[in-house]
């Protein structure tokens, strides 16, 4: 049996109902573009709720999501990460497994009736994790979501959020599923020689770049890349920090494009996301002429049709060194013609 995405969200429904089995073709998911970005446009976000085995509430972003069932049978692999499980065939192709409470520091995840798999699409990969009860959809606001804190698990979370479940006000971790990956796959920061540009590097020596994004190892991916052309990287972890930086300069009679040569964001942020944070920086004039870059590892249709919707200059799939440094490139020569031009 397979389910839209409507059945799935919480509609009054009570908090008690579990997803069996959710598939959405290929076909949905564009079909499906228009009703999405103005999701995401509003800065909201649908969160899938579940659980790893105790009472805790974990959530992921649905955009992410492609299908959620129950466990099959798993193959093992001679000499895999040990945090995977397995693999998974399913609808034809070999999916690796990757054991979810494992992978935040937890005792692994002792596989019983209420264990699902959650395939995903991170970065153009598809994986599957391996989880206890799914729970329910919810449809929140990014403002509702919040900084994780910085001990405990608070290392492999990206956000918190609070929800009524089961008549109590639950803490939901939302994890950072980029930093899990990266600890499974290492993320290769080498940039092609070809790519490089060499009438350009003197004049990307000592260039700064805002880069925003909540999970710390794709900041790190994005400062590391483009350390390597000697460029400056100023972080921000959200949205609306960003857009109070970029305020702060204008109220303080400073030119954005002289403090930073392009703004690099994710999509997907506590407080503010991405595109939220793109159609504010359009709508003041002091700033509207930013160059800014979607850096995401959310589907890619999605992103093209919010790139056109908001005013991005350019989408980036996250975790690709040369298609960061094109952006830079392309950006610097822009600056530079518009500086003969005067």
């Amino acid at each position: 049996m397979c389910f839209t995405v409507t059945h799935l969200i919480d509609k009054e429904k009570s908090h008690h109902d579990v997803i069996k089995h959710w598939f959405i073709p290929m076909t949905s998911i564009l079909d499906s573009v228009d009703s999405r970005t103005r999701l995401v446009g509003e800065n909201r976000l649908e969160l899938l709720i579940f659980q790893l085995g105790t009472r805790q509430l974990f959530a992921i972003n649905v955009f992410k999501v492609r299908e959620v069932l129950k466990v099959p049978h798993l193959n093992q692999m001679p000499g895999a990460h040990p945090k995977i499980s397995g693999v998974a065939t399913i609808r034809g192709h070999s999916i690796p497994v990757i054991d979810m409470r494992q992978s935040i520091g937890m005792r692994p995840l002792e596989k019983d009736q209420d264990s699902n798999l959650i395939v995903t699409e991170y970065n153009r990969t598809i994986q599957a994790f391996m989880v206890g009860k799914v729970v329910y959809i919810k449809n929140m606001g990014w403002d509702e979501i919040l900084e994780p804190p910085t001990t405990g698990r608070g290392n492999y979370l990206t956000a918190i959020t609070r929800l009524e479940h089961e008549d109590a006000l639950k803490l939901v971790e939302i994890i950072d599923v980029e930093k899990v990956l990266a600890e499974i796959v290492s993320y290769d920061i080498g940039i092609s020689e070809e790519v490089l540009d060499q009438d350009l590097s003197q004049h990307l020596m000592g260039q700064k770049v805002l880069v925003v994004d909540d999970s710390s190892t794709a900041r790190k991916q994005v400062t590391e890349t483009l350390g390597q052309l000697g460029i400056e990287c100023i972080e921000m972890k959200n949205g609306a920090h960003a857009l109070n930086l970029l305020k702060s300069w204008c109220d303080e009679g400073k030119k954005v494009t002289d403090e930073i040569l392009l703004m690099i964001t994710d999509a997907e942020m506590p407080e503010m996301d991405g595109y939220k944070l793109t159609s504010e920086v359009r709508a003041d004039t002091r700033m509207s002429n930013l160059y800014i870059a979607l850096n995401t590892s959310l589907s890619g249709s999605f992103n093209e049709a919010m790139v056109e919707k908001v005013g991005c200059d350019r989408f980036v799939s996250k975790f690709q060194p040369d298609l960061l440094v094109d952006v830079v490139q392309t950006r610097m020569r822009e600056a530079l013609e518009n500086k003969t031009a005067r």
